[in-house]
């Protein structure tokens, strides 16, 4: 016995709304500014490359964790410490 599957969109079934259950206007490109549905404006990036960053190179500072035992890599910790 086949059930027949309700597709319809969202706001058929709950009006769009905040967390505090106020309604909200919908927009077909929400912000303002440039169009970011375009890819000229889109700022991406594909491993390290990225359209908007300069050459920043691959960060090799940082500080020597402890309790690595054995390990030969991942030693050091990268991210922000401040």
């Amino acid at each position: 016995m086949a059930t027949k599957k309700n597709n319809k969109p969202a706001s058929a079934y709950v009006k769009p709304h905040t967390m505090s259950g106020k309604t909200v206007k919908v927009e077909a490109n929400p912000g303002s500014g440039a169009n970011r549905s375009k890819v000229d404006t889109v700022d991406m990036s594909v491993g390290n490359l990225s359209k908007s960053a300069g050459n920043e190179g691959i960060k090799t500072t940082g500080i020597k964790i402890r309790g690595t035992g054995a390990a030969t890599k991942g030693l050091m910790a990268r991210g922000p410490m401040a």
